[in-house]
């Protein structure tokens, strides 16, 4: 039980999956793990992502003992997490998907915007999820080549005007926004890396459309998946607070600077 649970995204994207974690489960440990020498995921092969995922995984097992895995990335979750479920035996596993059913749920208009990466868009798992869902709904897909890249610059210290610009081209080449016939009223945040970028998103989108992010949807499954085999951290003496370890394969100063941004600050307020 006191073991950690491990988290790896292909870079920082999947610190706002963390963020969620540690408020839905604020006893337990997490350890997390950002691929970012082989970031971005979404513009690479399957073959590629399966491969970072298996070696991942690996190491947060072997070197850090962790009770339980959480894929926080689409692009991996679509193309890895069916072969590691197969080949991790017990080992709990959480994966993320884009909010499909949720906003198909939501949409008055019947018309949904997907921006995700090209890799998650074009996987076997992503167009499963699309063909078992309601054909009211009219899904809008859009590729956002780029963007994961840019908010990982931006994290390192790069001019965030780059992101708002890709953030603006890949809004507006899905169509009008809004509450309309015809007009697509909801977006799916399809890589967890964009919703680091919440407020370019909301002063594009102006109001126009309702924003959705799955990341509480995660930490909600792996507590549930965690409470069901008896693996929840028990209450703890009082003044123990929540532990996280971040690691990188690449530069740790842009990871530390993305820690330092997006969890601990959360954790202050």
């Amino acid at each position: 039980m006191d073991a950690p649970i491990g988290v790896f995204d292909s870079g920082i994207g999947g610190l706002g999956v963390l963020r969620a974690l540690m408020a839905e489960l604020p006893r337990e440990r997490f350890v997390y793990l950002a691929d970012n020498a082989h970031a971005p995921y979404g513009e690479r092969g399957d073959a590629f992502v399966l491969s970072r995922a298996r070696a991942l995984a690996r190491q947060l097992l072997e070197e850090h003992a962790i009770k339980a895995l959480v894929v926080a990335c689409n692009t991996a979750t679509a193309a890895a997490v069916r072969a590691l479920r197969a080949e991790l035996g017990q080992l709990p596993i959480v994966g993320i998907e884009p909010a499909l059913k949720p906003a198909a749920a939501s949409s008055r208009t019947g018309h949904v915007g997907v921006l995700a990466t090209r890799g998650t868009l074009q996987s076997a798992k992503f167009l499963e999820l699309l063909r078992h869902l309601d054909g009211a709904t009219r899904f809008h897909l859009q590729a956002c080549d780029g963007l994961a890249d840019a908010i990982e610059k931006e994290a390192a210290g790069a001019d965030p005007a780059k992101t708002a610009e890709l953030i603006g081209q890949h809004v507006s080449a899905l169509g009008a926004l809004g509450r309309g016939p015809g007009q697509i009223d909801t977006l799916v945040l399809g890589c967890t890396h964009y919703p680091l970028a919440w407020p370019l998103w909301e002063a594009r989108v102006a109001g126009a459309a309702t924003l959705l992010d799955p990341a509480a949807a995660v930490a909600r499954q792996c507590a549930r998946v965690l409470a069901e085999r008896g693996l929840l951290r028990p209450p703890q003496a009082a003044g123990d607070v929540q532990i996280f370890r971040w690691l990188a394969t690449g530069s740790p100063q842009a990871v530390q600077a993305a820690v330092a941004r997006w969890v601990e600050a959360a954790r202050r307020a």
